[in-house]
């Protein structure tokens, strides 16, 4: 379903494309940029994280039997 619509998506995408008629009307031109920058510097941080102790353990769980009994079909 899911690729169906992207197929449907991506005809119709084409074919509104294919229907457009573009021309180029005047030529495009870069801006001109002009950046002065000073010294800078970035923020120090002291930061102390704090100690984890990551371990396992094994454990015993009890899990609970389900019974299913299917529906009579009459």
């Amino acid at each position: 379903m899911k690729n169906a619509i992207k197929i449907l998506m991506g005809v119709s995408c084409l074919a509104f494309t294919a229907a457009c008629n573009v021309q180029k009307t005047k030529e495009g031109e870069m801006p001109d940029v002009n950046v002065t920058t000073t010294g800078g510097q970035l923020p120090e941080y002291n930061v102390q994280t704090p100690e984890v102790t990551v371990g396992t353990e094994n454990k015993t769980v009890e899990v609970p039997t389900v019974e299913v009994t299917p529906a009579n079909k009459n």
